[in-house]
């Protein structure tokens, strides 16, 4: 809690020690496990990243967390974290295992060793302290025949969210049928899915194409993904054949969404005719019913942004540890109310997660 608010971190990320590859992954997969050096086998989990940014990178995380370097990141600097910047609860998304889901040339089989070790790792990771650490499991999106298995299981460990590339994989866009099944289990057991993609990623990601600095495709990488997966899920029908299920569009900033939600109605409003059989409604409507998006405090235009799409549908996360978590992020959300009423405040900060991830 900070200055009378309870907050919900609806985006923050674990970083899984080198070690515990080796020690989670199925006897099968061991020799798979990821290296010091971010590697499997020799063969990076990213691209288009030089050296000279890795190690700056590193230095900036490094000096922003000095004790949590220390610890290498485990629980109880996790907790501790949490509880310095005022957060109450706290949703973990994963780190290398973001990337490693990410390639997409990895077999299928391996992907799901690596989902299942690190499903459990993440597991004993929130053990330490379940009030605030909260898990968010991983799925096997190169195997869509796992999908619901898995699904299952992280429910049985009282999860309530999983996580999900907005970028296509192997081919398959969100909305591709293979899918169908491990949408309607999500929409049956209360499951949210938070929609995350990496820069760097070794698949097709927009901007890779383009450019190869970081500064074109972190900046490309996140906005646009999240705009494509959006259309996605309502051009292909998934939001209208499930009505109940609840997506979240994280770590992209707002901005976009008014532009892309009065864009896709406007032509909705001139090709409703040919897309028809899946969009019953306009689009801005299915957002409204069943998304959140994630703030970013420093964006300027959010009392704007909230006059066009209501306070309902945004949350906030805080991105620690990572390069873009700033150590006064809290603190930039808690003044919102400078601008914004203590009620609206309230729903970023609170209400509106508890809502997404269906906390009692």
């Amino acid at each position: 809690m900070l200055n009378g608010f309870q907050i919900v971190d609806a985006d923050a990320h674990v970083f899984e020690p080198n070690d515990m590859w080796g020690k989670y992954l199925e006897p099968a997969f061991k020799s798979f496990a990821l290296s010091p050096d971010l590697k499997i086998k020799g063969e990076s989990i990213y691209q288009k990243m030089t050296e000279r940014v890795a190690v700056k990178e590193a230095k900036r995380i490094g000096r922003s967390h000095p004790a949590s370097v220390l610890n290498r990141f485990n629980a109880e600097s996790q907790v501790r974290a949490m509880k310095l910047m005022g957060i109450d609860i706290a949703f973990n998304y994963p780190s290398y295992a973001l990337w490693i889901l990410a390639i997409d040339t990895i077999a299928p089989q391996l992907a799901g060793a690596f989902t299942r070790a690190y499903n459990n790792w993440l597991q004993d990771f929130c053990s330490y302290d379940p009030q605030i650490l909260k898990g968010v499991g991983a799925i096997n999106f190169h195997d869509p025949e796992q999908m619901v298995s898995e699904l299952q299981r992280i429910a049985s460990f009282g999860w309530k969210a999983v996580f999900m590339l907005p970028n296509p994989v192997k081919g398959r866009l969100l909305s591709d049928l293979a899918y169908e099944p491990f949408w309607t289990e999500c929409e049956q057991l209360g499951i949210a899915v938070g929609l995350h993609t990496a820069a760097h990623a070794r698949l097709a990601t927009a901007g890779a194409e383009r450019f190869n600095t970081r500064f074109a495709l972190h900046a490309c990488a996140h906005p646009i993904e999240q705009m494509m997966a959006l259309l996605a899920l309502i051009e292909g029908g998934v939001l209208e054949r499930h009505p109940k299920l609840k997506i979240g569009f994280l770590e992209s900033g707002c901005g976009w969404l008014p532009y892309w939600l009065w864009r896709l109605d406007e032509e909705y409003e001139n090709l409703h005719w040919e897309v028809n059989d899946n969009v019953k409604m306009k689009p801005s409507e299915y957002f409204r019913r069943q998304c959140v998006i994630e703030i970013e405090p420093s964006e300027p235009y959010i009392p704007e942004i909230i006059r066009y799409i209501g306070s309902d549908n945004l949350i906030f996360g805080s991105d620690y540890p990572h390069v873009d978590h700033k150590p006064d992020i809290v603190e930039r959300a808690v003044a919102l109310q400078e601008q914004l009423p203590q009620e609206t405040v309230q729903k970023i900060l609170w209400d509106n997660s508890v809502r997404f991830y269906g906390l009692e």
